[in-house]
């Protein structure tokens, strides 16, 4: 690889902090700031710093492993492509399609998800598909969903946070989750402006804030709702947004008054004249906003609680307008667009729903199917889990790691190990891996092209930088050749950009039409907001497009110009060792490769090497060469023509994005926002004379998710070593602990074991862990798996549990 630099972005959280990669002459990469990029400006945290260490082969999977003698043993690819293939189709035609699972991730590109969703359905004929992503921003999309018509974690971008009068920022630590966010609330404050962190705990976060409210874990509902009962009693309700711009009212008015502050204190532990002071923060601005994050989305009641929420800025007029609005901060790297196209159990492509016919004819004909043909809905993440080793068989699993994360998790794990069949294609071998019958090393960031779309709902170019390991493929590669394997011989490119062509024809005229998006554009533009079509008149789904206020912010900042394929492989040439089909003429109806596209293609002719490299003919014919390449490496018009992506005329409009949701119109068919009325109700399990605690989870600035790629690198292990127990100094010394004995937490599913750390920073009733660890310091072997009726959520943050002092860490 050349010694470039390339322009990319981080692999972690849902920020897609802007970076660049180099190749080190002696091996390695290397990541540097990049401050072309508006959303982080070059600041990075240390788990984006230290990225390219998880590039390093001392530390991940580069070659196929299977299962034989009961471990898992080195393998060449067309082995276990094949023995998948094989117990994938026995499966199938022993027990029936639904008898397969799929279980997909947060942090795959959107071409991977996509391709995932059309594999699952099309190839596998299976409704049993669902993503990690469900237990992170589900029941914020629920509720957003229910009252705007659409969800998009942030209707607005970042850049406005700073220019509004208030933030009310409901159960997120962003200080650690996303460091580098913190600036934008910083200089809130600093432009007059005051923040409200709403956390049972004293978090980095909270100490920024001008007012900290620490309810009881699982009362955020009630506290909302007794918010907006101070709201109406005060006199502060806008009457004239409300009744030219919503509907429901009256019965969600009501709701709220049955929620009077001294009831809504007892229930929370939020005092009354804090209750006050908070309205009248969120109220005398007249701008203000409300952001949540997994704090009260992760209950069994996380789509009614984000729901009040909701309400309070409708009563309020705060959304729809300049510098105001309700946002959702998606914790993973593509959390948002990981929803939006078809990995969920109830979705197709473009965020439509799986059960509207209109949305199935759509989609089947990108996909050249019958309608008929697709499966309906399937089960929930969990639920999904929770089936394995009886109703679903086999599973296949990319991405994704819930033999940590996911609630119950002992359980999940037992459900794992009982299955006929578990494949699993991931960058290192994750707890959930090992338990595999086959594993497969796949790429990541830094290796492979492909977009993401950010928590602002800002679609990104992630670009190639580094070439991966020899024994190393993608996922694209790897849902290509078994859908071959399994008959399907159309329809599975390996090039993302090919991918991204389809997909971008998939979501057309849905909620997130990306149609209007390309590569080139992602590049110019530093990233394009959806909805996006290919036409610029105005999106209905979207709600309209911005006033003039918002257009005083641009759609992205300039800075990132130059050709889509600037560093050492392009687009175009992403997967050109495995030779994708559907390129020079070579589509048929759909874009998908006629016979003659796959003979030509890596794999087939005799065009590849030992363990299913391509060969170098192979390249040449692939995408990015036989003369489809202008100047600068670009596309022609032919190429793109060859993609299933029409050549726009010259001079032809084009749509600019929509970072600012809402301004003219909700995105429901009357335009109108919808309250909803919710009360207050318990969590799904609350202390009793056994179990006298609550348990809540979060994350520390170390570490990431399940840990499966931090734990691997050293300065991030050097500073946050292992799982703890936060507790607070008056229970530990009612249970006799001191600080760094070894304590004991048992809740109805489990036990877990970790550390002492004693701080006044958590409420006394309240315990804390960290979830990223296995063994016997797992959190989720505690969390209970009771779900939300909409979203399907499970209630990770509030459980009922007791600690027990086990003596001095030896």
């Amino acid at each position: 690889m050349e010694n470039t630099s390339t322009p990319t972005h981080c692999p972690y959280c849902a920020l897609q902090c802007g970076m660049t990669v180099r190749p080190l002459p002696q091996g390695g990469a290397e990541v540097s700031e990049r401050p072309d990029f508006p959303v982080n400006r070059g600041a990075l945290c240390g788990k984006g710093r230290t990225a390219a260490q998880v590039l390093s082969p001392a530390v991940r999977l580069t070659t196929p492993l299977v299962r034989s003698g009961g471990r898992l043993v080195e393998a060449g690819w067309g082995e276990a492509l094949d023995l998948i293939a094989d117990r994938l189709g026995r499966t199938r035609r022993e027990h029936g399609a639904d008898a397969l699972g799929v279980f997909g991730g947060g942090g795959l590109t959107n071409e991977k998800a996509y391709a995932l969703g059309k594999f699952a359905r099309v190839v596998l004929g299976t409704s049993q598909i669902d993503y990690n992503g469900r237990f992170c921003m589900s029941s914020a999309a629920a509720a957003g969903t229910r009252a705007f018509g659409l969800d998009r974690g942030l209707p607005f971008p970042l850049e406005d946070v700073p220019r509004t009068g208030c933030v009310i920022l409901v159960g997120s630590n962003l200080a650690e989750t996303m460091p580098p966010s913190l600036r934008f609330f910083t200089e809130l404050r600093e432009n007059g402006g005051t923040l409200i962190v709403v956390d049972p705990r004293r978090t980095r976060t909270a100490e920024q804030a001008d007012l900290h409210l620490a309810p009881r874990p699982g009362t955020d509902l009630a506290l909302a709702l007794g918010l907006l009962h101070l709201v109406v009693a005060e006199g502060r309700t806008d009457e004239r947004f409300v009744r030219e711009r919503t509907t429901g009212w009256e019965g969600a008015r009501a709701a709220a008054m049955a929620h009077w502050p001294e009831y809504v204190e007892r229930i929370t532990g939020v005092s009354v004249p804090e209750l006050r002071q908070a309205v009248r923060m969120f109220c005398e601005p007249e701008s203000a906003m409300v952001l949540t994050a997994r704090g009260p989305e992760q209950q069994a009641k996380g789509t009614d609680t984000v729901g009040a929420w909701i309400n309070l800025c409708l009563a309020t007029g705060r959304a729809g307008r300049p510098l105001s609005g309700y946002g959702c901060l998606t914790g993973q790297g593509n959390g948002q667009g990981g929803r939006e196209h078809g990995q969920k159990a109830d979705q197709l492509p473009g965020y439509r729903k799986l059960d509207d016919p209109a949305a199935r004819r759509h989609v089947a004909g990108v996909w050249g199917v019958d309608p008929d043909s697709l499966p309906g809905p399937g089960r929930s993440a969990y639920e999904l889990l929770d089936a394995l080793g009886t109703d679903i068989r086999a599973l296949l699993l990319m991405g994704s790691n819930p033999v940590v994360s996911a609630p119950h998790a002992a359980h999940v794990e037992e459900r794992l190990r009982s299955l006929d069949f578990l494949a699993v294609a991931d960058v290192v071998l994750s707890e959930t891996a090992e338990l595999a019958d086959v594993v497969l090393p796949v790429t990541q960031w830094a290796e492979e092209t492909g977009t993401t779309t950010s928590l602002e709902g800002r679609v990104l170019l992630r670009r190639r930088a580094v070439a991966p390991p020899p024994g190393v493929r993608s996922d694209l590669f790897v849902l290509h050749e078994l859908a071959g394997r399994l008959g399907v011989e159309k329809g599975f490119p390996t090039d993302a950009e090919e991918v991204f062509g389809e997909l971008r024809r998939a979501s057309a005229g849905g909620p997130a039409d990306y149609s209007g998006i390309t590569y080139r554009r992602l590049v110019e533009e530093n990233g394009v907001f959806w909805p996006c079509p290919e036409t610029p008149e105005v999106h209905e789904v979207s709600g309209g497009h911005e006033g003039p206020e918002a257009r005083e912010a641009p759609t992205g900042e300039a800075g990132l110009r130059g050709p889509v394929d600037e560093g050492p492989e392009g687009p175009e040439a992403l997967e050109a060792r495995e030779a994708s089909s559907g390129r020079a003429g070579l589509t048929g109806p759909e874009g998908h490769a006629r016979p003659e596209a796959r003979e030509a293609s890596a794999g087939r002719a005799g065009l590849t090497g030992p363990e299913g490299q391509a060969r170098p003919e192979a390249r040449e014919a692939s995408a990015g060469h036989a003369g489809l390449k202008g100047p600068e490496g670009q596309a022609r018009p032919e190429a793109r023509e060859a993609q299933g992506v029409p050549a726009r005329p010259a001079g032809a409009a084009v749509h600019p994005g929509t970072p600012r949701l809402f301004l003219d119109r909700f995105a429901t068919p009357d335009g109108r926002a919808r309250f909803v009325a919710v009360a207050h109700r318990a969590a799904a399990e609350e202390p009793d004379g056994a179990y006298p605690l609550l348990l809540t989870t979060g994350r520390v600035v170390a570490q990431y998710q399940s840990g499966a790629q931090t734990r691997r690198v050293a300065e991030l292990n050097a500073a946050a070593p292992g799982p703890f127990v936060e507790l607070h100094p008056r229970l530990a010394a009612r249970l006799g602990a001191a600080e760094g004995d070894r304590l004991a937490v048992v809740s109805r599913r489990g036990r877990a074991v970790a550390p002492a750390r004693i701080t006044t920073a958590i409420r006394p009733d309240t315990v804390f862990m960290p979830f990223h660890w296995p063994g016997e310091g797992r959190a989720n072997t505690l969390t209970n798996p009771a779900l939300d009726p909409t979203s399907r959520m499970p209630e990770f943050k509030s459980c009922a549990v007791r600690v027990e002092v086990l003596g001095p860490e030896e």
